[in-house]
C-alpha cells in the first residue's frame, strides 16, 4: 500500500487541481509540475571540515537576558542534512560557522511541508488546519487570523520584512500582516509551476537598506527575511562550485549561493551598533526531497526530509550547544515574542523556548504534531513525533504508518509490519493528541482533494 500511496503522490505532484484561486499568485513553496525529472543522489556521509568566516562574534559580555531585537532568517526548502549535521559537502560555510555559536535544535520540525501551510502555522503559533484560510493550494489567510508581528506592532516594536516572491506581496497570502515596512524584490517573473527568479543579492541589498536606517532600528525591532534561491528551479551559478548535474547537486549549489548572501547580511549585522543586543534566528519553512519515497521537491506528504529542518538561535552572551529534544515551529511565535519582551496573547499558541534557550530550564520531552490540511491539491496528512517514533495519519485518519526514525531514518520499515504493539501505541497517542486540535473548514474552495463524499471539505 505504501508503494501505491507514493505512486499516487507522484501523480498528484505532477498535476494542478482545477480548484485554484485565480487571484492568488503562484506559491513559492511547491512545484506541482516539475520542469524535468530530477534524479536521486547518494546520502550524506561524514562531515566536511569547517570553513572559516569573517563574521565577528557578538559581544561575549552582553547580558544573557531578553528583551533583545530579533532577526529571523528563513531559507526556503533548506533540508536538515547540512554540513553542521554531517553532510559531506561544505555547501553552507557561513551558516556552518554561525551554527558553532548557536543554540541549535538538531531535531527541529516545520509545522507542515510547504510554505503556505508551514509559514501560516509558524506566524500564528497554530496548526494551519485550525486557521481560517481559503482552502486553495496557493493559500491565503484573512486579516482576522492573528499573526505574531501584529502583536509586536501593537506593542510599538518596529516590524520590518523583505521577501523574494510575489506570493508574499502586500494583501496576498496575508504574511505581511503586522509589518510596518514590508518589501518585495522588484521585477519578479511569474511562473505557476516553478520559481524562475534569482533574488538573494537583491534581498540582501534591501535588508541592508532597512537595517542600516537608524530611524528604523533606533528602538526595539523585529526583522524577517525569507531567502528563496534553494527553492525550485535549481539554477547553476557561474561563481558557485558545480557538484554535478543531478537535482541534489544543483540544489547544493543553490544552498551555497543563498549562504553567500546570508553571510554578507550577517557581516553587515555584526558591524551595527545594535548587534550586541540582537538575537539571530535561522531556520527553514520546510525541507526538500530528491527521490525519497518516489517523490521530488516538497509538499503533499510529511516524510522526514520534508519536515525535519535546521533551527538555530544566536543569542547575546548565551553559550553554543545542541538541543536534541524534538521541537516544532509551533513554538516560534511565542518564543520570538518572549525574546522581544512582548507578552503573548492567548490566541498565539505554542510554548516559549526561551527558558531552555537560556539554560534556565531543561528541554523537557514533548510530542510534536505536524499538520497538512486538505486543500484543492492535496489530501490531508497529519503526523505525531514521540521521541524517536513517528506516526503518520493519512486522509481522515483512514490509514496509519509508523516508524522508528532513529533506527530507520529513511522511514522504509513500517512498525505495523515489525512491531505491531509500538504501532498501535503510537496510533492511540496520536488520537489522544489530535483531540486538542480544532479543525476549521476553508471558507472558499469547496472541492478539496480526497474529501469524503458529500462533505466537500
Amino acid at each position: 500500500m505504501a508503494r501505491a500511496l507514493a505512486a499516487t503522490l507522484v501523480v498528484a505532484t505532477l498535476s494542478l487541481a482545477a480548484c485554484r484561486s485565480r487571484e492568488a499568485p503562484p506559491s513559492p513553496s511547491a512545484s506541482p509540475q516539475p520542469s524535468a525529472a530530477p534524479e536521486p543522489s547518494a546520502r550524506p556521509v561524514a562531515s566536511a571540515p569547517p570553513v572559516a568566516s569573517a563574521t565577528p562574534a557578538l559581544d561575549p559580555g552582553a547580558a544573557a537576558a531578553p528583551p533583545w531585537n530579533v532577526i529571523l532568517l528563513t531559507i526556503d526548502s533548506l533540508r536538515a542534512d547540512m554540513p553542521w549535521s554531517g553532510y559531506e559537502r561544505p555547501i553552507a560555510p557561513r551558516l556552518t560557522e554561525l551554527e558553532k555559536r548557536a543554540v541549535s535544535y538538531t531535531r527541529a520540525y516545520a509545522v507542515s511541508s510547504y510554505t503556505s501551510m508551514s509559514l501560516g502555522g509558524m506566524l500564528a503559533g497554530r496548526y494551519p488546519g485550525e486557521l481560517d484560510r481559503d482552502g486553495y493550494f496557493f493559500g491565503t489567510y484573512p486579516k482576522r487570523v492573528l499573526f505574531f508581528p501584529e502583536v509586536l506592532q501593537e506593542a510599538h516594536v518596529r516590524t520590518l520584512g523583505v521577501q523574494g516572491h510575489g506570493y508574499f506581496k502586500r494583501g496576498g497570502a496575508g504574511f505581511d500582516q503586522g509589518f510596518d515596512d514590508w518589501r518585495i524584490v522588484p521585477n519578479l517573473r511569474w511562473n505557476a509551476n516553478t520559481d524562475e527568479n534569482v533574488t538573494g543579492p537583491q534581498m540582501e541589498s534591501i535588508a541592508e537598506e532597512l537595517l542600516g536606517d537608524p530611524a528604523r532600528t533606533a528602538g526595539k525591532f523585529f526583522f524577517w527575511a525569507h531567502f528563496l534561491d534553494p527553492h525550485d528551479m535549481y539554477r547553476p551559478h557561474a561563481d558557485v562550485p558545480a557538484w554535478g548535474r543531478k537535482a541534489r547537486d544543483l540544489y547544493d549549489g543553490e544552498v551555497t549561493f543563498a549562504d553567500r548572501y546570508v553571510g554578507k547580511l550577517l557581516d553587515f549585522i555584526a558591524a551595527q551598533p545594535w548587534a550586541a543586543r540582537t538575537a539571530i534566528v535561522v531556520s527553514a519553512d520546510h525541507g526538500e526531497v530528491f527521490g525519497e519515497h518516489g517523490i521530488y521537491r516538497h509538499g503533499f506528504e510529511l516524510w522526514q526530509p520534508l519536515v525535519h529542518i535546521p533551527w538555530m538561535f544566536v543569542l547575546p552572551g548565551v553559550a553554543a550547544r545542541h538541543v536534541d529534544t524534538p521541537r516544532s515551529h509551533i513554538d516560534m511565535a511565542r518564543t520570538l515574542l518572549d525574546l522581544l519582551g512582548v507578552p503573548a496573547p492567548d490566541a498565539i499558541g505554542g510554548t516559549s523556548l526561551v527558558p531552555e534557550l537560556l539554560g534556565r530550564a531543561p528541554a523537557e520531552p514533548r510530542d510534536v504534531l505536524l499538520d497538512l490540511p486538505r486543500t484543492s491539491d492535496n489530501d490531508r496528512r497529519r503526523a505525531l513525533v514521540h521521541g524517536d517514533e513517528k506516526v503518520i495519519a493519512l486522509g481522515d485518519d483512514a490509514y496509519f504508518q509508523s516508524f522508528d526514525v532513529a533506527a530507520d531514518p529513511g522511514e522504509e520499515h513500517p512498525l505495523d509490519k515489525t512491531d505491531r504493539a509500538r504501532h498501535d501505541a503510537l496510533v492511540a497517542r496520536y488520537r489522544a493528541a489530535k483531540g486538542a486540535l480544532h479543525d476549521v473548514g476553508p471558507f472558499a474552495c469547496r472541492k478539496l482533494k480526497g474529501a469524503p463524499e458529500g462533505r466537500g471539505y
